[in-house]
């Protein structure tokens, strides 16, 4: 668990700090003190920042007091110190105090008799000693989620002596931030790493205050492209308050992110610790689909999958790639050899539930083109899409194909 800026406010010495505005974002967490030196910060910050403003080198009026909280939120800073005394800032205008209110920007006043070296030495301790218990913390998470564990009593033990608060029922989230490949386009090249980043330091400082707003917070696990996240979830009412929290924020992070984007798949309800690795390999199985079907707006439950499920536990690969062959061969081997319309037709057709003027629309060609192409691929496949038993074999052979497509790396294989 990280820092918090509440933690801050409670660290002995420095009882001074006076919290102004922005309460309800306490719990964004601290990576490291910075003190503004520049007319602005927005240059010269990642997220997560406890952003420092003495007015010492660099004058500090309304406006520019205004602009700095602005910018705290637009680069997700965990929130902004102004230094008040009789030489420099005299006081924090009413205008910056509303406006860190009104953007949810933690701000707080630091009086000049509290010295910076005592603060930062304070904060910075405490840092290293968050950054122990978290990666301890962490490490029994894991241990849990992959099963990797030869008693789990004593490893229970040891969250219980880490203040983890397991006994909750719990839910899994996995989230995938996909498309790096991207940002390294040519005429983006130079400055993908730094979007890259940017956007991973946007995503796990946001998944992070959202997750202390659910309570009983425990530590967000990265693992590459991949966040777990483990929400308190007892019943099927936390089940669908969780459900719209994350879409409602997958709906935030989604315009911020691009040309990237955020998926993410939930386990089921009610796991307690033994039960975690199962969870994670439900919420792999979610994540598989919420990527596979982008109608699904980049989320996808365990309890949503239906036929996707039984498909998932079928272990030989082999059945299910000869049943996609003997349904869909004919159909992919004529589009790998012409221009390739057969597939997306057949996908639009059954996307628009066999209502060929929305597929034509869709596809942009009039109704007796993709009529014709209806024809063709009956003629191709030998089915008839007046049999439902032949519908229902492409149908699942078209969802097959497109389970297929996705690929995770190893740590998030089901």
């Amino acid at each position: 668990m990280n820092l918090s800026v509440a933690d801050v406010l409670a660290l002995p010495g420095l009882h001074s700090l006076r919290l102004r505005a922005g309460r309800a974002a306490l719990g964004n967490p601290v990576r490291w003190p910075y003190v503004a030196e520049n007319a602005d910060i927005a240059e010269w910050v990642m997220g997560g920042e406890l952003v420092f403003v003495t007015g010492i080198n660099h004058p500090r009026d309304e406006a520019n007091l205004l602009l700095l909280v602005r910018q705290a939120h637009e680069r997700a800073t965990a929130g902004l110190v102004i230094l008040t005394g009789a030489e420099y800032i005299q006081a924090i205008p009413d205008s910056v105090v509303a406006e860190a209110e009104r953007l949810g920007v933690p701000l707080l006043e630091q009086p000049y008799q509290l010295k910076m070296v005592v603060v930062t030495q304070a904060i910075g301790t405490a840092l290293v000693q968050q950054q122990m218990l978290g990666s301890s913390r962490q490490h029994v998470l894991e241990q849990l989620l992959e099963g990797d564990y030869q008693s789990l009593q004593v490893l229970l033990q040891r969250a219980d002596s880490l203040a983890l608060p397991l006994a909750v029922p719990r839910q899994v989230a996995l989230f995938k931030l996909q498309g790096s490949e991207r940002l390294f386009a040519a005429d983006a090249a130079p400055s993908g790493e730094r979007l890259l980043q940017d956007n991973r330091q946007r995503l796990q400082l946001r998944v992070e205050q959202c997750l202390h707003g659910f309570g009983d917070a425990l530590p967000l696990i990265g693992q590459g492209e991949h966040w777990i996240a483990l929400l308190p979830c007892a019943a099927a009412a936390d089940e669908q308050r969780n459900r719209q929290a994350l879409m409602d924020l997958l709906a935030e992070l989604n315009p911020l992110l691009a040309p990237q984007r955020l998926f993410l798949g939930l386990s089921s309800a009610g796991h307690g610790p033994a039960r975690f690795a199962q969870a994670l390999g439900e919420a792999r199985q979610a994540l598989v689909a919420a990527q596979a079907f982008p109608e699904r707006l980049g989320l996808c439950g365990f309890n949503e999958l239906g036929v996707i499920e039984l498909l998932a536990a079928i272990r030989d690969r082999t059945l299910l790639d000869r049943f996609v062959d003997a349904t869909l061969g004919p159909l992919i081997g004529d589009d790998s050899r012409h221009e390739p319309v057969l597939m997306p037709t057949l996908e639009a057709w059954f996307f628009d539930n066999a209502n060929l003027a929305l597929a034509a629309q869709r596809l942009g060609v009039h109704r007796n083109t993709l009529s014709y192409r209806i024809q063709r691929i009956e003629a191709l496949t030998g089915c008839s899409f007046n049999d439902p038993h032949d519908r229902l074999n492409i149908s699942i052979a078209l969802l097959i194909r497109r389970l297929s497509s996705p690929s995770l790396p190893r740590s998030s294989q089901p």
